[in-house]
């Protein structure tokens, strides 16, 4: 019986691996997001429950979870992101599932490359939780070293390569990027948090959720990825992240949302990113574990029932 949710000995023989990209070259505030994937680790390896509420059993049990950590906290974003798809691409040539650890949001773009190459884009709708729409073409800006690698620009990159787009907890954006996804012909849909519903306005209500229905029917294809940066979630859930900003999803929202998504289509990989490891308080870290291990056990469901 496994001693940690850790379970494949060897990542040869895992049914998902977890690749660690702790690089953090494009960050625009506070720094630490390349301490966020091994943090996570931690919290896997000693202090999440093996057992699962859910499942009444033991998820880890039956599932083996390896990992493989990139050493690319030097490298410039153009070496880091080749770095990254090609690793990731050797783990999915062998059928397994990747889950990609970050780092900053630019990282998912190496596995959303390296995906590409086995399934059409244009067949995947990404479920992006975030604060940010990410959907710059360049942090020119707002940085004297611009690039379009930059962390604010992941999804405009994820969308170019053919991916459909859902877009939950958007809270602030830059001009271009509300005119990019404003643009009809790009056809992605944003859900915004803190926005007042004038379809309630008559009662005086400011703002109200989404329904996880509406998201859910938001997303019209069969296979679905799941990119998650901390702060899409409300700070008070996840503090610590370099870009925090109020409001953004409450804690069991955003798990149904994420549990219903997986039960209800097919998962074909997953990223969660920008935690960055705040003194005293390992708040985000446990939770972003949570959430690794819930969107596992989810995927692998079949197996225990």
């Amino acid at each position: 019986m496994p001693d940690s949710i850790m379970s494949a000995k060897d990542n040869e023989k895992a049914d998902a691996v977890l690749v660690l990209a702790g690089y953090e070259k494009t960050v625009s505030s506070k720094k630490g997001t390349k301490n966020g994937p091994k943090e996570i680790i931690k919290m896997l390896d000693s202090k999440l429950e093996l057992f699962d509420r859910t499942y009444k059993m033991q998820p880890a049990n039956k599932i083996k979870i390896g990992q493989k950590e990139l050493g690319m906290s030097f490298l410039s974003p153009e070496k880091a992101l080749a770095k990254i798809t090609d690793e990731c691409a050797k783990i999915l040539a062998k059928n397994e599932f990747v889950f990609l650890l970050g780092g900053e949001h630019s990282v998912s773009l190496g596995l959303l490359i390296a995906l590409k190459n086995k399934i059409n884009p244009k067949e995947v709708t990404i479920l992006h939780i975030d604060a940010h729409c990410d959907l710059r073409d360049s942090d020119a800006d707002y940085s004297e070293h611009s690039s379009k690698l930059a962390h604010s620009c992941v999804m405009r990159w994820a969308h170019e390569l053919g991916y459909n787009l859902v877009q939950v907890g958007i809270r602030t954006y830059f001009k271009g990027e509300h005119e990019y996804f404003s643009d009809p012909k790009n056809n992605i849909k944003v859900f915004e948090w803190g926005k007042r519903d004038k379809r309630d306005s008559a009662s005086g209500a400011i703002w109200r959720a989404p329904s996880i229905e509406e998201i859910l029917d938001s997303i019209k294809t069969k296979y679905v990825y799941i990119s998650i940066d901390v702060d899409g979630f409300d700070p008070a859930h996840m503090p610590g992240t370099g870009t925090a900003v109020q409001g953004g999803l409450e804690w069991w929202y955003g798990v149904e949302l994420i549990e219903r998504t997986i039960d209800s289509k097919e998962l074909v990989g997953a990223d969660i990113v920008e935690v960055s490891p705040m003194r005293d308080s390992i708040l985000t870290e446990y939770g972003a574990a949570q959430l690794v291990y819930t969107i596992i056990a989810h995927k692998f469901r079949d197996r225990l029932r």
